[in-house]
């Protein structure tokens, strides 16, 4: 059965246009032209990827993908965010919320749908040694459930933040540079800066907590590294992250 895309984007043409290129590339195909609408069909069809534009007419792109991400059918279905907006900033705060990847106008037809087929292919063929589950300290990866605690608490993670964490993890004890983890995790690094890991890195703590900001270490200029040893739970995370700003390191 093949994959579908819901298409989000309040220009009917430029969602047309890209979703003749994927029904031409075997891709099943849902659209809706405002955030409602978006809302509603995610939440119905349960769709295999979201193509979510930031700038729409009712519910902003940002808001349908909060109330998505708080949906427990709807929270690990992968986003690509779509918007005019080509500045970092912009940028940066798709990525902290969680999404999975982030396309400017004007874009390439094929590069979308190029990373479309790459964000699929990493979600349906795990990493070797990523289908199993994985006890560590206080954090246990449950890929078939595609579920993760720490110290027996559930903690909801976009498709993304799950990859990396259970990325660092299964390496832990090993210095993973930001572009080991672009290529292991988002699978490539054309048009992707260092910034995208790092985001990601902060998002993570936040979400895990103290336990996050004491197993998963910076290692400045280098990269990142989980503790290979059990170790206290950090409980001002705060200030090693403005800390870590202040050093550039995040």
């Amino acid at each position: 059965m093949a994959d579908t895309v819901l298409v989000v984007d309040d220009e009917e043409d430029l969602a047309e246009l890209l979703i003749f290129n994927l029904e031409r590339n075997g891709f099943g195909t849902l659209k809706a032209l405002n955030g409602r609408d978006a809302i509603e069909l995610a939440q119905k069809h349960l769709p295999n990827l979201i193509i979510l534009d930031l700038m729409l007419p009712d519910v902003d792109g940002l808001e349908v993908f909060r109330t998505l991400k708080r949906g427990e059918k709807t929270a690990q279905i992968p986003v690509i965010m779509l918007t005019a907006k080509a500045d970092e900033v912009d940028r940066i705060v798709g990525l902290e919320l969680g999404a999975d990847d982030y396309v400017t106008k004007p874009f390439s037809p094929r590069e979308v749908i190029l990373r479309i087929k790459g964000l699929l292919r990493r979600l349906a063929n795990p990493l070797p040694g990523t289908d199993v589950v994985v006890t560590f300290g206080p954090f246990r990866i449950d890929p078939d459930r595609f579920e993760v605690s720490v110290n027996g608490e559930p903690i909801i993670l976009t498709s993304t933040e799950f990859r990396l964490l259970q990325e660092l993890l299964l390496r832990r004890g090993k210095v993973l540079s930001r572009t080991q983890l672009l290529e292991n995790v988002w699978g490539y690094v054309h048009n992707v800066t260092d910034r995208t890991v790092d985001t990601h890195i902060k998002r993570l703590r936040q979400k895990v907590g103290p336990a996050g900001a004491a197993y998963v270490e910076t290692i400045r200029g280098v990269g990142y590294r989980f503790a290979d040893s059990e170790r206290a739970p950090l409980e001002d995370m705060g200030a090693l992250e403005e800390d870590e700003e202040q050093l550039g390191l995040i």
